[in-house]
């Protein structure tokens, strides 16, 4: 995610702004010796301004008055007739200068400087050392765009009114920074879903930084509430339509282009989709927890290492996923991140059986605390005896690759109770991409693809290897593998198994687009299904539910105590649909 210690930087950038503003000092009447040089002049057509660490006397309107959230406010002038140069400009905040608010015509006498992040692009801004107010003025018209142009930096500190619409495309910063990610032509993708890693990756990737911009509070404080969102009972999911007329003054200063808002925004909210129904006459769902983890299975025990903090968090995080799963229902569920903790009945997977069961149910869970593995968390399985049984028992692969980072793969043969050949499932949990005590060959290569690409590459080629073996004993052909192998869906990993002749549920279904994943504002696929070639003849449907990974983080377990489906996990389940009685 990025900006992870943003509101640190932030909070930082706005202090040094009212300290470096506090040892200029302000007036109104202040005499000051110099030409008024336009604020062209000062940003000029490079990273940092021609004339930083100089003394300048400027004119403008204010445009926007952010003193209490960003340190200072924005003025603006007519402009200097060069286009490849902003025409206005961040002011530090003056301690003598009262009722100051856009519209206020002002000379500013100051030094320029530029802050920002360390290495990153910088906010162009003046420290003063007085400021003179002239009066009122119309502000500025606003530049209005309908396209991303090629490069903000040459609107930096101006008015902009975006005539088109935006679509949301994330809120990882929305409830800590009042920051939401918005995005023209519809909604962005990570690259390595869509294209080839490498190249053609970082070319998407260079255009969606394009075509992304961030809408921000104007404040680098946590906000109580984000005050451009209309008043709604929850924030906006991502692929949310936000209208034509979003209006705020191009900032800089955090690496990215922004817009600090001047306006309320006006929404589209995206509606929250309806379970998914498919076909067939056998259903098949997998889903990822985010850490289901129950204490000592007794109430006592939180917080625990992964997961929920309190007793109270963990019974809203359970029936989440109970309300995930009935409403899902499937006959036959592969579960990742489940707490390691054994089989018994103080053990995650039971407490989890035991709350679909509660009231009268068929639920039970696949015996695989002998071999799932050493790792903090694990795979399982649960069906309904009542619709499957059962055939032979389970099987797990714990060396090479699944010794250290990739979690055991878990199969187990079942039959449909009312007869039918065995399928054979597969829950899987690849090596993350998170790049601690990555190297060689597992470092980031620059291609898209993060970090343990190589772990995780071994780990697809490990896996096909075991499931020739028939490691279940089944002697079925009809195999799914499914569950969260942390690549995309064009990265290596998924290329090794297409290779191999496994094939992409949600291609065979003919789903345009599927994504269960949202990260950095891009939506992508984790979460996969691959079918063998006699599995595939029989699907009759497949399916993410995006009650997940659109929906706003503050709305998880740990911020909100509603007992429903929505946020129960930051993916999104699958669910498919198989002829299995027959092939279609």
């Amino acid at each position: 995610m990025p900006h992870r210690s943003a509101p640190i930087r932030r909070a930082a950038m706005a202090a040094l702004a009212l300290a470096l503003s506090a040892c200029t000092g302000t007036a109104t009447q202040p005499g000051w010796p110099g030409d008024t040089v336009a604020i062209g002049q000062v940003q000029g057509n490079a990273a940092r301004s021609p004339l930083e660490g100089r003394t300048v006397t400027v004119e403008g309107v204010v445009t926007g008055a952010f003193s209490a959230g960003l340190g200072g406010w924005f003025v603006q002038d007519a402009g200097d007739g060069d286009a490849r140069t902003a025409d206005g400009l961040f002011v530090l905040d003056g301690a003598d200068v009262d009722d100051l608010r856009a519209g206020a015509r002002v000379r500013i006498h100051g030094e320029v400087v530029e802050h920002g992040d360390h290495g990153g692009p910088t906010l162009t801004a003046l420290a003063p050392r007085a400021v003179e107010l002239l009066g009122e003025a119309p502000l500025p018209p606003a530049l209005r765009l309908r396209a991303p142009p090629p490069d903000w930096s040459r609107y930096e500190g101006m008015r902009v009114h975006i005539e088109v619409p935006l679509t949301v495309s994330g809120h990882h910063d929305l409830e800590r920074q009042g920051v939401l990610q918005a995005a023209f032509d519809g909604r962005l993708y990570t690259p390595t879903e869509v294209v080839a890693p490498g190249e053609a990756a970082r070319a998407m990737a260079a255009d969606n930084a394009r075509r992304g911009l961030l809408l921000d509070d104007a404040s680098a404080e946590r906000p109580a509430s984000v005050w451009y969102l209309p008043a709604q009972a929850q924030a906006p999911r991502s692929g949310s339509r936000i209208h034509a007329g979003a209006e705020g003054i191009v900032d800089m200063r955090w690496g990215e282009p922004r817009l600090q808002l001047t306006a309320p925004l006006q929404l589209d909210p995206a509606p929250r989709p309806q379970p998914p129904r498919v076909a067939g006459d056998l259903r098949l769902a997998a889903l990822n927890l985010e850490n289901l983890f129950n204490g000592d299975g007794d109430g006592g025990g939180f917080p625990t290492p992964r997961g929920a903090r309190t007793r109270a968090e963990f019974e809203v995080q359970l029936a989440r996923h109970v309300a995930t799963i009935h409403a899902l229902d499937a006959d036959i569920v592969a579960l990742m991140e489940l707490e390691n903790d054994d089989d018994g009945a103080h053990s995650a997977v039971a407490a989890l059986v035991s709350a679909l069961d509660a009231g009268g149910g068929a639920w039970h869970f696949v015996a695989n605390a002998a071999i799932a593995g050493g790792d903090a968390v694990r795979v399982g399985l649960l069906y309904r005896d009542d619709r499957v049984r059962t055939h032979g028992g389970p099987a797990a692969l714990t060396d090479g690759p699944f010794a250290y980072g990739s979690r055991p793969p878990l199969a187990q043969a079942f039959v449909p109770a009312t007869g039918g050949p065995p399928l054979v499932v597969v829950a899987n949990h690849f090596k993350s991409k998170g790049c601690g005590n990555a190297s060689g060959a597992d470092a980031d290569q620059g291609d898209g693809q993060s970090c343990w690409n190589a772990t995780r590459v071994a780990a697809a080629r490990a896996l096909h290897d075991w499931l020739a073996t028939d490691p279940t004993g089944a002697g079925s052909a009809l195999t799914a593998i499914v569950g969260d192998l942390n690549a995309y869906a064009q990265e290596d990993p998924l290329r090794v198994l297409h290779e191999a002749g496994w094939q992409d549920a949600f291609a065979v279904a003919g789903v345009e687009r599927p994504y269960s994943y949202v990260y950095n504002g891009q939506a992508g696929r984790l979460d996969h299904a691959l079918l063998s070639p006699a599995l595939a003849a029989r699907l009759a449907g497949a399916a993410h539910w995006h009650a997940n990974a659109d929906e706003p983080a503050a709305l998880g377990y740990r911020h909100d105590p509603a007992r429903t489906p929505w946020r129960s996990s930051d993916h999104d389940p699958l669910l498919l649909g198989f002829h299995l009685s027959r092939p279609h």
